[in-house]
């Protein structure tokens, strides 16, 4: 039998986390995912609190333009790059902030991972943030990280 400590998330989890402030203008948040090559960037305010999740997909929807329609009024797929590139100039120095998903779901240091595991498979999310009671990101659970936790108790 498994002692339960053993099974908390604060086992698993991952504590380098791709952080963004939510004061930062999208340009930045591009990058940050370009680099990091993460899907979701955790969203903290200047005091270092938790605000929210910044996704990849929201990052490119915003700039992406509805290709069937320009195909529609004969335009190409290349007309659509040159419109998806020049939008991404025009929003680059727009704030995240109407990006971010600010109640995303959450779990604590101290849950168990077969919570954590139960809500990555029925909510069909990649990656959870970490928070703490005092409202601080301490990291994220993935579900990678929960298959690490199960071959560990094997």
């Amino acid at each position: 039998m498994t002692d339960v400590k053993q099974s908390q998330v604060e086992n698993f989890m991952t504590v380098r986390t791709a952080r963004i402030r939510y004061n930062s203008n999208i340009k930045h948040a591009a990058e940050m995912v370009a680099l990091s090559r993460v899907s979701d960037l955790m969203v903290i305010d200047d005091d270092d609190s938790f605000r929210g999740v910044l996704s990849e997909g929201d990052i490119l929807r915003n700039a992406l333009p509805d290709i069937d329609e320009i195909l529609e009024e004969g335009g190409s797929l290349e007309d659509a790059f040159d419109i998806f590139l020049s939008k991404g100039q025009e929003l680059s120095d727009l704030p995240i902030a109407p990006l971010v998903i600010e109640e995303p779901i959450i779990v604590s240091p101290d849950d168990h991972v077969a919570k954590v595991a139960t809500v990555l498979l029925n909510k069909q999310i990649r990656l959870l943030p970490v928070v703490n009671a005092a409202g601080r990101l301490v990291g994220t659970v993935s579900r990678a990280d929960v298959c690490r936790a199960m071959v560990g108790t094997l």
